[in-house]
């Protein structure tokens, strides 16, 4: 089915999470509905727009069921987003199918029904590179040379881990913006301060880049479970305890598993009138 020119009327959304982790989605399978950093920021305004971690769009792709982008709050792109990809694919396993392939800046992801309420999405291979991740310059993924010793993981966006001793006992709020913009990440990175509570079990807490501290973020579960098993600090089968819940992550020869809950809140409509006001 060709899809429709935006024309001046309300746009379908829906709000959907993954443990808290909190996305607004528009369907442009078969509309057009242009979206920009400025319209980005404005819904992510949760006073004054409608509110999000993560802005995604599902536009129609061939080769794949669905082509998927993400914005965070801030306006900037994400190359990756692991709970509203299994979010999604869920809502579109839920149209009759058990698995779907999603083409993302990530590659083609591959999600299906895990059973329980349960959805499973494979987040592809952490990068071997530091300039995938990418880094400013050449250091040792695993030993960053940065206060703390933490370990760079790209999983199609970057992220920086700290393992700790009790992550209640650190200061997310500023140690998450301080790291994110290091001048040795030149596009920032995620943040996460990570601790092992029991054999194959991580308690994590999550500052996202361009969106700040995050009940949950699955691109981030996935990179600290490949630098806790790069480690050596657990097997490459874990479980992971946010703020929002567990997550259940596998890293196998195929690529990165993730497992875990999803919620489709609500559906609802954004204003033309608004949309207008913010070009």
């Amino acid at each position: 089915m060709a899809r429709v020119p935006q024309d001046q009327t309300d746009v379908p959304f829906m709000k959907m999470h993954g443990l808290g982790n909190d996305f607004i989605v528009i369907d442009r399978r078969h509309r057009d509905v242009p979206v920009t950093a400025a319209l980005a920021r404005a819904l992510g305004d949760r006073r004054r727009g409608l509110g999000f971690d993560q802005l995604a769009t599902i536009d129609p792709c061939d080769g794949a069921d669905a082509r998927l982008t993400f914005w965070n709050s801030d306006g900037s792109l994400s190359g990756a987003c692991g709970n509203a990809t299994r979010c999604i694919a869920r809502h579109l396993m839920d149209e009759g199918r058990d698995a779907v392939t999603l083409r993302t800046d990530r590659g083609d992801l591959a999600a299906r029904d895990a059973g329980d309420g349960l959805t499973s999405v494979n987040m592809g291979a952490p990068v071997p590179d530091w300039r995938e991740v990418p880094l400013a310059r050449d250091v040792d993924l695993d030993h960053l040379p940065l206060d703390g010793d933490p370990v760079a993981t790209g999983m199609g966006n970057p992220h920086c881990t700290f393992f700790v001793d009790d992550v209640e006992a650190v200061d997310l709020s500023e140690i998450g913006p301080r790291v994110e913009n290091d001048p040795l990440f030149p596009e920032r990175t995620n943040v996460q301060l990570a601790q092992l509570v029991g054999p194959d079990h991580l308690r994590l807490r999550v500052w996202e880049r361009g969106a700040g501290v995050t009940l949950a973020s699955g691109s981030s579960s996935c990179a600290v479970a490949v630098a806790a098993a790069r480690r050596g600090l657990t097997g490459r089968r874990v479980r992971i305890d946010l703020d929002g819940g567990t997550l259940w992550v596998d890293w196998r020869e195929d690529g990165v598993w993730m497992t875990g809950p999803t919620a489709h809140v609500a559906d609802g409509v954004i204003r033309a009138d608004w949309i207008a006001g913010q070009s």
